[in-house]
């Protein structure tokens, strides 16, 4: 996992607040830095919800595998950020700020966040291009971030986990939220046995605090 590696105390979570009104906005931000930045399969890239200043919304955060590393994309992303035809933004990493405050504080919120591995709904993790169609739970797990699942309604403690191969319908959008340190993905029961991913694709725009 990437969200707090590198030397002790040294940033390596990016947070980047465009004020997406949605999930699906915030989704395509993630998605969108990740690949016009170029950056590692170790990145892990999540959504927030920011529910200060003027309206609710969303901004995301970059973890990046190494402060070195972080700092190459710093650079190179507040000169995206720049250009005359991006919306208005913000970014943080560390104490370096980047944009209007309000949407600087929203962006340092998020890395903020993903730091601890307390809070934030993951888009872009190690091993999600692998979770397409219709995969074991066993094959979720082992070539995937996502440490464990969970199963609404399910009683917790030992033993009341779902079969490892019980087939999970993945709808080909899977996000997991971290919880105590670890990426966990919420289920639930599908029509013919299956499970699915608690979280459907393309959701209705809603407010943020769906995030």
């Amino acid at each position: 996992m990437t969200g707090a590696t590198g030397r002790p105390g040294v940033p390596t979570v990016i947070g980047v607040d465009a004020g997406s009104a949605d999930l699906r906005g915030a989704d395509h931000l993630a998605q969108d830095l990740v690949a016009l930045l170029g950056l590692p399969d170790a990145t892990v890239a999540c959504t927030h919800p920011v529910r200060g200043g003027e309206r609710p919304h969303l901004a995301v955060s970059l973890a990046l595998p190494d402060a070195d590393t972080a700092s190459s994309v710093w650079h190179r992303l507040v000169t995206l950020l720049a250009a005359e035809d991006r919306p208005p933004s913000g970014a943080a990493l560390g104490a370096l700020r980047h944009g209007p405050a309000s949407y600087a504080d929203g962006a340092a919120l998020a890395a903020a966040e993903q730091h601890t591995r307390e809070q934030g709904r993951a888009v872009v993790y190690p091993g999600v291009g692998h979770l397409v169609g219709t995969v074991p739970l066993r094959f979720l797990l082992q070539h995937s971030a996502i440490d464990r699942v969970t199963v609404v309604g399910a009683p917790p403690g030992p033993g009341n986990g779902p079969d490892p191969d019980t087939p999970v319908t993945t709808r080909d959008h899977v996000r997991p939220l971290w919880q105590d340190g670890q990426l966990v993905l919420p289920l639930v029961p599908a029509a013919g046995g299956l499970l699915a991913p608690f979280e459907v694709p393309d959701p209705t725009p809603c407010c943020a605090d769906h995030g």
